[in-house]
């Protein structure tokens, strides 16, 4: 990817949801709830205080995260559709237990 978020910004691609209930039944995209996790992508190189510090970002590439249900701006970047948000709409990070690392 060639694009570089600025300040406190960070690119994700959200995570795949489901395409069949519990029960068995197959729901159309149209009906689907967009999942509210995703995979950090890029991130900038963090937001200036007062004093013109930089403040580096928590999350990093890579990372598993959770973020609001209306957060982020959706935008299509080399043929893929993915959020741009800052930081602050970030809820946190996921982290992976070792069951699920053995399964994956």
């Amino acid at each position: 990817m060639k694009f570089r978020p600025l300040h406190d910004r960070v690119v994700i691609r959200r995570a795949e949801s489901d395409t069949k209930s519990k029960g068995g039944i197959i729901i159309p995209d149209n009906a689907k709830e967009k999942p509210q996790e995703g995979e950090v992508i890029a991130v900038g190189p963090g937001a200036r205080d007062e004093s013109g510090a930089l403040i580096a970002l928590d999350v990093k590439a890579g990372d598993l995260i959770l973020f609001g249900k209306w957060s982020g701006t959706e935008v299509k970047i080399d043929g893929e559709d993915l959020l741009i948000m800052k930081e602050a709409d970030i809820m946190g990070i996921i982290e992976k237990t070792m069951a699920a690392k053995k399964a994956a």
